[in-house]
């Protein structure tokens, strides 16, 4: 079964752990505390990320020294 283009977009733990360059466990944790506001989606026991909102997580904390 070939994965249609809104699949591709889910990220699964250890894939969002890679983009945001942080352990899988680092998203577990701030799932837990809810420490960020970093959106995701359960399906059943899978845990999955969209790909824009890592983007939009990326790009909201940016931190510019002034």
């Amino acid at each position: 079964m070939e994965a249609t283009s809104f699949q591709r977009q889910l990220l699964d733990t250890t894939e969002a752990a890679e983009f945001l360059g942080v352990e899988s466990h680092t998203l577990a944790e701030w799932r837990s505390t809810e420490r960020y506001n970093l959106p995701y989606v359960k399906i059943g026991r899978l845990v999955k990320y969209r790909r824009q909102d890592l983007e939009h997580f990326v790009e909201s904390n940016i931190r510019l020294r002034h």
